[in-house]
């Protein structure tokens, strides 16, 4: 379900459901906020990694599992996985990676706007699919992607949900850069340990001033999403279905 493994001050979170190419259902939702969780409170970890198992990074929310909550067949409080992990990262005032090892869709590709350095395999491709479904953006991906991106390569991941590449990644400023599939965890693992080596203190402390000026802008982007998804829920339900992120 998800690997944790330490190496010298840094922890690889691995999401390991590669037969449903790490798709996160609530067992998973509850592992990396677990997690994280406890590596923000450990002070023998200095940063995060986190990657995927196999050839993808995640697709994203399972869709299976959602279309259960969407039925109301879902079991109580399944819903919350989600906002759980969210929460975890932005609280996380360590330095938090991402080593994208494949394909990333939906929160693969959201959540990565939560993190301070992102690595991406040569193969690796992006899709935030919400216009298709019909449902708004998440993760304050809504705040987030305009701010990372610019207005006009923000609109064509949101409103086209078109696939990126992992150079378009780059030159959009979405990831710092490229990688060879078979050395993209190592190298980001390399960037974590040079990050870990200088004082926690004082890392943490340019991470707060980094995220100061941001932090209630993503918080109420994420409260607009949820309201959102909501109103949209709601209207489909009443309309007898739709589509679900």
């Amino acid at each position: 379900m998800l690997d944790v493994h330490d190496d010298a001050g840094v922890r690889v979170l691995t999401f390991d459901r590669p037969d449903a190419r790490n798709a996160f259902d609530f067992a998973l939702y509850v592992a990396t906020t677990e997690a994280v969780e406890a590596a923000g409170t450990d002070e023998s970890v200095r940063a995060v990694v986190l990657t995927g198992r196999g050839s993808a990074f995640t697709a994203g929310q399972d869709l299976n599992e959602m279309a259960e909550i969407a039925a109301g067949t879902a079991p109580a409080g399944i819903a919350g996985g989600f906002q759980g992990l969210l929460a975890a990262v932005g609280r996380f005032d360590k330095p938090l990676l991402a080593a994208v090892n494949g394909p990333a869709i939906g929160l693969g590709f959201t959540i990565l706007g939560h993190c301070d350095l992102v690595l991406v395999a040569e193969s690796a491709r992006f899709r935030a699919p919400f216009a298709e479904m019909g449902v708004p953006p998440e993760a304050s991906s809504s705040y987030l992607f305009p701010q990372l991106l610019g207005w006009q390569q923000a609109a064509r991941v949101l409103l086209a949900s078109e696939w990126v590449t992992a150079e378009e990644a780059v030159a959009m400023g979405l990831a710092l850069r490229v990688c060879p599939d078979d050395r993209v965890v190592d190298d980001t693992v390399v960037l974590a340990k040079r990050v870990a080596t200088f004082p926690p203190d004082g890392v943490r402390e340019i991470k707060r001033l980094m995220r100061a000026g941001r932090a209630e802008a993503v918080a109420q982007a994420a409260v607009r999403e949820e309201q959102s998804f909501a109103r949209l829920f709601a209207t489909m339900a009443a309309k007898g279905g739709g589509s679900v992120h």
